[in-house]
């Protein structure tokens, strides 16, 4: 028999054996951490992807910063008046030339963009305010409908150019003993536009709250007692947002049309107020004389119109969830 051996012994034993090393366990990702994208990086992520969208995005920033960091480099008083240099042509001193009292057509186009951007923007404002809310009200009251759906094809019915000159000759005068000249213009300018132009917008919000009305959630939040107002800012609106913003983007271009309009036909700003419009309308009768009057402001009006006609495009193919889910 084999003595016993000790528990020294069987200490050193084990000390000298080979212990194999213990496996690292596998790093296993947990379940939630899937690579997820934002819904504002998918809709950059697809408008990227519309070559005449970007194209026009960098079009219609290059104008922005020419109206608002142009006066900045170019100094020249857009109102001065130099008899000596009018007329004159393109030059050192008058880049794109002097119209028939010796201002500087340069700087007038700077001052006069930053005129007509405002108006449409503002105006572009005040119009979707109105055709959202009276889109919502419309789509979400069944009682309102009728009625607001008969006004909004009241307006429709409406000419627009002969109501916006009859709302000008109206109150340009009391507006402008009021606030002044350039300002009670402004202002009536900005307020008829907005004013006779939402009804694109309703129309479009109107379908789209006829159609979420519909959709399980609210159906669950309105079974649950949610009140009317909050059933409108918590649930109807952000999920209307995309058709407003498209909405708004071409809402622009028809204000700066207008307001161009408006000054062509000698309804708009004064004359020591430039627009693009205006400079249009004082360079049309020596057209033939000088014909880079008219094409200066005519051009920059219809890029400034086709590029944020392009934008709109470009937003209404990215928000389209049918399109950014491809």
């Amino acid at each position: 028999m084999t003595d016993p051996k000790s528990p020294d012994d069987l200490r050193a034993a084990a000390g000298n054996a080979a212990v194999p090393a213990a496996a690292s366990p596998p790093v296993v990702p947990p379940q939630g951490a899937v690579e997820t994208r934002s819904q504002w990086s998918d809709v950059w992520r697809q408008f990227r992807s519309h070559r005449g969208a970007m194209v026009a995005l960098v079009l219609f920033v290059a104008i922005i910063l020419f109206v608002s960091v142009g006066p900045l480099i170019w100094t020249i008083d857009p109102t001065y008046v130099d008899i000596r240099a009018r007329n004159s042509g393109f030059s050192a001193a008058h880049p794109l030339g002097t119209d028939q009292l010796g201002r500087d057509l340069l700087a007038r186009l700077m001052a006069g963009g930053q005129v007509s951007i405002a108006v449409g923007l503002t105006a572009m404002i005040i119009a979707i305010f109105l055709g959202s809310l009276i889109g919502v009200m419309s789509g979400y009251f069944r009682r309102l409908d009728a009625p607001l759906m008969r006004l909004t094809e009241l307006f429709l019915a409406l000419p627009l150019l002969p109501l916006l000159l009859l709302m000008v000759t109206l109150f340009r005068e009391p507006l402008s003993q009021t606030f002044g000249p350039a300002l009670g213009i402004f202002f009536l300018i900005v307020t008829a536009i907005g004013a006779t132009s939402w009804m694109q917008a309703a129309r479009i919000v109107r379908g789209e709250v006829l159609g979420l009305k519909e959709r399980e959630f609210i159906l669950a939040a309105r079974s649950i007692g949610t009140p009317s107002h909050r059933m409108i800012t918590r649930h109807i609106l952000p999920n209307v947002l995309s058709p407003i913003m498209v909405a708004a983007t071409l809402g622009i271009a028809t204000a700066i049309i207008t307001e161009s309009a408006l000054s062509f036909l000698g309804l708009g700003f004064p004359p020591d107020f430039p627009t693009w419009g205006r400079l249009l309308f004082d360079a049309v009768d020596q057209m033939v004389l000088y014909p880079w009057r008219v094409i200066f402001p005519g051009l920059l009006i219809s890029l400034t119109v086709l590029c944020v006609n392009y934008i709109g495009d470009g937003l209404r193919d990215a928000m389209d969830p049918r399109i950014r889910g491809r």
